[in-house]
């Protein structure tokens, strides 16, 4: 038989051509991380498998210390469950000297099982259980009140328990940044958070002495900070005078950028971001030409996504490839948007995993998912790739692990490379006993024939 004739398709390709930022089209590979082959880790925990560089945390989170404490001298760091709350991580943040950042009873109970006190527990979040709240209460957390309806119910455990809370308030502003943060807290420039604060304070069961702001994500402008800083101290000042209340602490919340890349900005990470030493000064400067040097305030920060995302890979392998109708190059994943929900907003940086040869092209990564939606990165130059070469997806060290989803596929092992060099497990791949040990089937439906 006569075969089908197919008209060819040419498309344009950029070849060994460095781009205006003076790199190559496609990035370098990865074929090792902390000194660990990619592909030696990638056989003993199998494909696809998330790793942790414990090497990278610790230089990390020392480096925000050192860079804030040049500036302001009382700054503690809490450690942002909902970023990756895997024990091990955190444990490591802990070992460091940060304290936990919480917003739910899951997150709470999480803490508390792996050793951290109630009183090194910052507890936010729009919604509190009531009794995590009690419990928390009881323990000393620090509890930013979010709500009038809160304030009811910690008076109401406060009367059950006979004693008088201390607890903090979360205030929303406006700090130049688009979106505001509205739905979190109570408004400054409104009035609605010194309305709150002013039944805080005249409260018989409850002693205001914090104030709390979380003003959004993935900030880029170090000016947002000296804004958010300079009405909190003004803040404080207005509550001290007129209510005759005493704040020990602002919490300044967190939202400083990682390295990842969101899609739609046209230029790469490290140009649009200021560095962290850039936050410290434009925060602690603030910070000093406004507070009374008879009283510094502890100042919290709720960083996350920047100091955990660098520290964070996703080892894949290719299983397939195919070319479109348009004659794009793809290629299927054993991962997909199931553990890299962060793609939704992110173009992540990808490397292959081995040495490999070949011009680069245009090419579209999906995942294993029969789900359209299933694209990890919709256009990515890389070399030609066969099925079982290894990519390598970082950073995605934040909220990977949280907003993962077992869905279609089981999520697979994490490990963690210690300083050492020793590679370890801080997860277990999951198993069909693991998804289904919470299912109940009624014993009428267990008897069927097909």
């Amino acid at each position: 038989m006569k075969r089908t004739y197919e008209k060819p398709i040419f498309l344009e390709q950029n070849v060994g051509f460095a781009n205006k930022f003076q790199s190559g089209y496609y990035e370098k590979m990865t074929t090792k991380i902390d000194g660990v082959p990619v592909k030696d880790i990638m056989d003993n925990f199998g494909s696809p498998v998330f790793v942790f560089s414990e090497k990278t945390i610790r230089e990390t989170i020392r480096k925000y210390n050192r860079a804030f404490k040049t500036y302001y001298p009382k700054i503690v760091f809490a450690w942002s469950y909902k970023t990756n709350y895997l024990g091990a991580i955190c444990s490591v943040l802990h070992t460091e000297g940060s304290i936990a950042e919480v917003v739910s009873e899951f997150e709470y109970e999480k803490a508390r099982n792996i050793g951290v006190s109630g009183d090194r527990i910052i507890f936010n979040g729009p919604y509190k259980r009531s009794g995590i709240l009690k419990q928390a209460v009881e323990e000393n957390a620090i509890i930013n009140i979010d709500n009038f309806d809160e304030i009811y119910r910690i008076e109401e455990i406060a009367l059950q328990l006979n004693k008088k809370i201390d607890v903090g308030i979360r205030i929303n502003m406006n700090s130049g940044i688009y979106p505001q943060w509205t739905r979190f807290g109570f408004n400054y420039e409104s009035g609605q958070a010194f309305s709150a604060a002013k039944r805080i304070a005249k409260s018989e069961n409850l002693n205001l002495n914090g104030i709390h702001c979380h003003m959004g994500t993935y900030i880029v402008t170090t000016k947002a900070y000296m804004v958010e800083t300079v009405k909190l101290v003004e803040f404080m000042k207005i509550l001290e005078h007129q209510l005759e209340v005493d704040i020990e602490y602002l919490d300044l919340g967190g939202g400083f950028p990682s390295k990842n890349r969101l899609k739609g900005v046209y230029l790469p990470p490290d140009f649009t971001a200021p560095t962290i030493e850039e936050y410290a000064k434009a925060i602690g400067e603030t910070l000093l030409a406004n507070v009374s040097p008879e009283k510094f305030p502890t100042v919290y920060l709720e960083s996350g996504r920047s100091i955990i995302d660098e520290s964070g890979y996703l080892l894949t392998s290719v299983t397939a490839s195919k070319r479109l109708l348009d004659g794009r190059k793809t290629y299927i994943l054993d991962a997909g948007v199931n553990f890299l929900f962060t793609t939704t907003w992110y173009d992540i940086p990808v490397k292959v995993g081995i040495e490999i040869e070949g011009p680069a092209e245009d090419v579209t990564l999906y995942g294993p998912l029969c789900m359209n939606i299933d694209v990890v990165r919709e256009n990515v130059k890389l070399p030609p790739l066969s099925p079982g070469t290894p990519l390598v997806f970082n950073p995605v060290g934040a909220y990977c692990v949280t907003q993962w989803m077992q869905f279609i596929e089981y999520r697979p092992n994490v490990v963690m490379i210690s300083e050492s060099g020793e590679v370890e497990i801080i997860r277990e791949a999951e198993t069909l006993e693991d998804v289904i040990a919470r299912e109940r089937i009624p014993e009428r439906l267990t008897k069927f024939e097909l």
